[in-house]
């Protein structure tokens, strides 16, 4: 079969494989789609110590397809279902797992990786506790979105929008416009903050309410406080960036007595600066999200069985296999993008 391996930062290369043979609770899916992700982008670019430790690595989590052969145990599954999954699951036993932070488990290896192919090997824990059937009438590249939308959902339960709350999103890549979706069916109102016409459009599209052409200038902060009562800010700001200035903005944009949500991750060793003086006597709440948990999972998986879920909006290019690499480097910028571009589907 045909696998896109990462040797390095900015060499990926197809290669021809076997074809892998379940062991015991795993399952073989000939894969359907793969969707890029903004990790996928940022491993091309500098690698990833815990995805690809040794190169050279297989890669991709965003997947649907079909099953085509089952390993001994699994009675859950069987040959012909279409299926997606998680690209983990918890074991269930360790500290954070004991404590219900099922996202930080200490064991959520092995990772499923290698989606980026003609078929995907998904590992025996994941199989057991995180893949989903799919719809007969889902298409493939909806179902895709499990993963990054269980994420979503997770991260929307820090400040808890709902009717009467607004909320800033900050960052409308198709993390940030699934978080505008998410925050928007609750009932918040939703400025939607971001660069350029076609993602302020798709914004707009997934729900929101206002709209803010930025750069995260001082210029854009004044426009959000604007469009809150008094300009006092936002009740709720989520950053879905993962840039350290961006962070900044998203505490600045909060009221008194409001919450930030820093769901973009940024590089390690990056520091964002807090106003101890506002921390405190305004009382601000900041916190963060994480990956999943099979709760999650399994409310997107739900979420996804709405017709009226806007996956048309997020996906809006497709590449063969063998031209993985164009879309890796746009979202690196080594390469012009199309304006239009938010997310891509590569289809073996």
């Amino acid at each position: 079969m045909r696998q896109a391996l990462f040797h390095g930062p900015g060499d990926v290369r197809l290669a021809e494989v076997p074809v892998p043979s379940p062991g015991a609770g795993e399952v073989l899916v000939k894969v359907e789609v793969t969707l890029v992700c903004g990790t996928d982008a940022k491993t091309y670019r500098r690698g990833h110590p815990l995805l690809l430790a040794e190169a050279p690595a297989p890669f991709g989590h965003e997947y649907s397809g079909t099953i085509v052969e089952t390993g001994e145990g699994v009675s859950n599954f069987r040959v012909g279902d279409r299926v997606t999954s998680a690209n983990s699951a918890p074991c269930g036993h360790c500290f954070f797992c004991r404590r219900d932070q099922f996202s930080l488990c200490e064991h959520l290896q092995p990772l499923l990786n290698g989606a980026y192919a003609d078929y995907l090997l998904v590992p025996a824990p994941i199989v057991a506790t995180n893949m989903f059937r799919v719809p007969e009438d889902m298409p493939a590249e909806r179902a895709a979105l499990l993963e990054p939308l269980a994420c979503v959902l997770k991260g929307l339960e820090v400040g808890t929008p709902g009717p009467g709350v607004t909320v800033a999103i900050i960052g409308l890549g198709p993390i940030g416009l699934m978080l505008v979706y998410g925050a928007a069916s609750r009932g918040a109102r939703v400025i939607a903050v971001g660069r350029g016409r076609h993602k302020l459009e798709a914004a707009k599209r997934m729900g929101a309410e206002h709209v803010i052409d930025s750069d995260g200038s001082a210029d854009a902060l004044t426009a959000v406080r604007a469009l809150t009562e008094e300009e006092r800010g936002v009740d709720l700001a989520v950053e879905a960036v993962g840039l350290p200035e961006v962070w900044d903005f998203a505490i600045a944009a909060a009221r008194k007595g409001g919450t930030v949500n820093f769901f973009g991750g940024c590089e390690p060793g990056s520091f964002a600066t807090v106003d101890t003086y506002r921390l405190h006597y305004e009382e601000l709440t900041l916190a963060a999200a994480f990956h999943h948990t099979p709760r999650h999972v399994r409310l997107a998986m739900d979420l996804l069985k709405r017709p009226d879920f806007p996956h048309e909006v997020l996906i809006t290019h497709r590449y063969p296999l063998e031209e993985l690499v164009l879309p890796l480097r746009m979202m690196s910028n080594e390469l012009p993008r199309d304006p239009a571009f938010i997310k891509a589907a590569v289809v073996p």
